[in-house]
């Protein structure tokens, strides 16, 4: 999986329309963003601030699944966003589908 980095937490830049949801979106994003650290600190050494290694070292196996996990929560965000952007009234079915789209192919 080769993650591009263009949707990050915000996901979809600072806009705050929405609010269907008390913007409760950005929780899945963050919770995709601390995966995505999971995996490319597995394998380190690095000691963090108080001493301990930032690597889990969790088995290949277990990377994996984080890997599969961490593309369906980029997904459930976008999923969560648009529907929020529709049902709040600030897109339409047209761009709701239209953004769906490429934001979901940006993953």
């Amino acid at each position: 999986m080769a993650w591009n980095g263009s949707l990050n937490v915000t996901g979809l830049g600072v806009d705050m329309s929405g609010g269907h949801f008390q913007y409760k979106q950005w929780e899945i994003g963050n919770i995709a963003d601390e995966v995505e650290q999971l995996i490319i600190t597995n394998d380190s050494e690095e000691l963090d601030r108080w001493g301990d290694r930032k690597g889990c070292h969790f088995n290949p196996e277990t990377i994996e699944e984080f890997k599969k996990g961490l593309i369906l929560l980029r997904q459930a965000y976008v999923y969560a966003q648009r529907i929020d952007w529709l049902v709040s009234g600030d897109d339409g079915e047209d761009s709701f589908h239209s953004r769906l789209k490429f934001e979901l192919d940006k993953i």
